[in-house]
Formats: structure tokens, C-alpha cells, sequence
């Protein structure tokens, strides 16, 4: 039996990570942070020489302390707050969502035939209480041809997901090999979710 929380904030607009959720039998409101332009709530520009994983993490935990800042600010019922980041890397540099087409295809062009890594970090902030985990996957792609990529690129599916993919539609037909978690290549590891969800214990907050 789990020890989750009754309830959530989830301090994401990822539909992926509501499906994923929903999945673990989590009930959850979703909390929007700020993203636009000049009024964002958390900065995602990775730092000068920052590792793959130290930046996952540190966003992560950003959202999630941000979040639960937000809650208490808005005067919302206290609970527990859900923030997460996934990010692509290849050869320690670090694949974000690509925002154009060119950008996306040269970002496939360097997944192509090669094994890189995904990482979703995790973290739950409640009162003064914050941890924080993170998923790390290899994925092998395939040798895709300019046409696949081109093709792809220009997809709606390809411009807002970290590394030009999605594993969930269409880029799984790239994916030669997964080792790892496919809930945390969505964006959202099940089994570090679990783990972070059920160290909640609101005594000892």
C-alpha cells in the first residue's frame, strides 16, 4: 500500500504528466507558474558549464519550492507541490525543446544513430520540507534519413518536447533501444515519483 499524500499541486502544464498521475491513482490540482516572456517564475537557461544532471535537478527543485511559494501566496488549501523537468543529453550537452524547425532538426540530426541519455528530475516541496530524485534513461535511436528528419521536425509533435521527440506518439519509431524508464523519457518517472510521494508525513513537517 502507498503513502500519498490525499492530495497534490502539480506545478506543471504537461499533459503527459497529468496522464502519468492519473496512472498512479494521484489526486492532484494543477498549479500554473509563470512562463511568459520577462514574468517567467523559473529560469530554465542552463548555467555557464552546468552538468546535465545538476541542471535537471535544479530546476526541478525550483519549480517545486517556487510552486509551493505560489500556493501559500494565493492562499491555497496547504498541500504537498509536484515540480518536475526532463531534459536531453548528448555527449554532456544539454537538449532542450527546440522552438523552431531548423533547431529541431539539427537536434535529430545529432540523436541520429546514437545512444543518449534522458533525465527527469522530480521533486515535493511541503512547508519547509523539499525532496528531490531523478530518472536517468539511455535511448538508442536509429539511423534516420534527412526525409525522417525534415518530416518529423516539422511536426507539432517535435518543437516543445526536450530533444525534438516524443516517445509517447510518433518519435517511437526512431527508438531502436530503451534502457531505463519510459514513464521518466514522457517526463514523469513513476517509480521516483512513488518513492519522493511516499516519504510525505505531514508530523514531521
Amino acid at each position: 500500500m502507498n503513502n500519498f499524500p490525499p492530495r497534490i499541486y502539480l506545478a506543471s502544464r504537461s499533459p503527459r504528466r497529468r496522464e502519468l498521475l492519473t496512472q498512479m491513482g494521484v489526486h492532484f490540482d494543477v498549479l500554473l507558474l509563470r512562463e511568459t516572456a520577462g514574468r517567467c517564475d523559473v529560469d530554465e537557461t542552463p548555467m555557464e558549464n552546468e552538468l546535465p544532471h545538476d541542471y535537471v535537478a535544479r530546476v526541478a527543485l525550483a519549480k517545486a519550492d517556487i510552486g509551493w511559494q505560489r500556493a501559500c501566496q494565493r492562499g491555497l488549501v496547504r498541500h504537498p507541490v509536484l515540480g518536475a523537468d526532463t531534459t536531453v543529453t548528448l555527449d554532456n550537452e544539454i537538449l532542450g525543446k527546440p522552438g523552431s524547425v531548423d533547431r529541431a532538426i539539427d537536434m535529430l540530426g545529432k540523436l541520429s544513430g546514437r545512444t543518449h541519455q534522458v533525465m527527469t528530475s522530480v521533486a515535493l516541496a511541503y512547508i519547509d520540507q523539499i525532496h528531490q530524485l531523478t530518472s536517468v534513461s539511455e535511448v538508442t535511436f536509429k539511423h534516420m534519413s534527412a526525409d525522417e528528419i525534415r518530416q518529423y521536425a516539422a511536426s507539432n509533435e517535435a518543437l516543445d518536447k526536450a530533444g525534438a521527440y516524443a516517445i509517447q506518439g510518433r518519435g517511437a519509431m526512431f527508438i531502436r533501444h530503451l534502457s531505463g524508464s519510459y514513464s521518466g523519457v514522457m517526463g514523469l518517472p513513476i517509480f521516483e515519483t512513488a518513492e519522493l510521494l511516499n516519504r510525505y508525513n505531514p508530523s514531521t513537517a
